[in-house]
């Protein structure tokens, strides 16, 4: 069977939460069907690092997809014409885009497999550019419809698209990300090393993410201001992110900081390099207003570092009994959060005893089996 997949996230150096699930689905996946062809569509030139298998031919489509009107382009048009050009028997998409009138040489529709990560750009219009919400709110539903075979990653995602767009409940898989295998726990030696190159010797709290305004960076930084002057306590606050949006609230905030010298700015880190940041850190703060899955909170619990996290969207369902949650949209409840787990051994110790536990739910392994079998199960109720 000659199988394309959208592989247009597959970025050297720049995996971030989809492209990591793109990454570790499609390695196992291709390994474990050496009887398929894989074509795998890019829009600009691939890491050699991304051609998994023997089995899998890259091939580079125009236009680079950097904006609406080029999305649109690449997938309505460059890739109906390979997939027709290549008698291609199955499109698979790991971001959600399709091509929605992707037909074969005898003008049958082509068989779409299709993962919708979220709808965050459905409640909260604000955090995504205008022109990119309104190609999301158009298309997305489309896509969500337009899939043989639809999948999401966790029970919250499935139950948001399935009341917005319609599509019966039973008809979307759940299949959850998971930590990279970089994500260990580190003996003590190796978190103090950490600590006194990374803070000076100090404890601290760790936040890994996109600064993003979706991810509440501003409150963050304003409980963290609160929880120093309350505690006394001689922590600091790393943040591990790229910036992708200016967010003039962060920026307010920042400048408003009584302890601006002890945040740290890290920018992208390495996920070799990050592991052992994770693990020296007292707890992972994750307070988004909104996410489909939050793979930081299981990169936590695979490092052995405690969770602080919201009460909100789906992180309760990845977080299980495991986390410390907080309001994310209440200040004092966030730098009460920081507070309990910085302040109470055992409390924070019972958390990293849990984590160990809930983290048991989540592997890669396991996940792209999931999505093979649904796969499987699905072509064959076709025949």
């Amino acid at each position: 069977m000659n199988i394309a997949v959208n592989t247009r996230l597959l970025l050297a150096g720049r995996l971030e939460g989809i492209g990591w699930f793109t990454h570790e689905i499609l390695r196992r996946w291709v390994c474990a069907h050496p009887e398929h062809t894989f074509y795998f569509l890019f829009d600009r030139k691939p890491d050699p690092a991304f051609i998994f298998a023997d089995n899998v031919r890259p091939v580079v489509l125009f236009p680079p997809t950097r904006h609406p009107w080029l999305w649109y382009w690449f997938f309505e048009w460059s890739v109906p014409r390979f997939l027709k050009r290549h008698a291609v028997d199955l499109f698979v998409s790991t971001d959600g885009w399709l091509p929605l009138h992707a037909t074969d040489a005898a003008g049958r529709p082509i068989p779409c497999v299709d993962v919708i990560h979220d709808l965050s750009f459905e409640h909260n219009t604000a955090y995504v550019k205008r022109v990119h919400s309104r190609y999301y709110r158009r298309f997305f539903p489309r896509f969500a419809r337009r899939a043989d075979l639809l999948f999401t990653v966790s029970d919250f995602s499935r139950r948001d698209i399935a009341a917005r767009y319609g599509v019966p409940a039973e008809r979307i898989e759940v299949v959850y990300n998971a930590a990279v295998a970089a994500y260990q726990p580190v003996p003590e030696a190796a978190k103090a090393a950490v600590r006194a190159s990374l803070t000076g010797g100090c404890p601290y709290f760790i936040y890994v993410g996109s600064i993003h305004k979706r991810k509440n960076v501003w409150r963050m930084l304003q409980a963290f201001d609160r929880f120093k002057a309350e505690t006394g306590l001689p922590h600091r606050f790393v943040l591990v992110g790229t910036p992708m949006w200016r967010d003039r609230r962060m920026e307010k905030a920042y400048a408003s900081l009584t302890c601006a010298r002890d945040i740290v700015w890290a920018g992208r880190v390495e996920p070799d390099t990050l592991n052992a940041w994770v693990a020296a850190a007292e707890a992972m703060v994750y307070v988004s207003e909104f996410e489909g899955f939050g793979i930081p909170i299981v990169e936590a619990f695979a490092a052995e570092t405690a969770v602080i996290t919201s009460s909100v969207t789906s992180m309760p369902e990845v977080g299980g009994d495991a986390a410390c949650y907080v309001n994310p949209y209440d200040v004092a409840s966030i730098g009460a959060g920081m507070a309990r787990v910085a302040g109470d051994a055992a409390y924070r110790a019972d958390l990293i005893a849990r984590g160990r536990l809930q983290r048991e739910k989540f592997s890669w392994d396991g996940s792209a089996r999931r999505f093979d079998e649904a796969i499987a199960r699905w072509m064959a109720a076709k025949r």
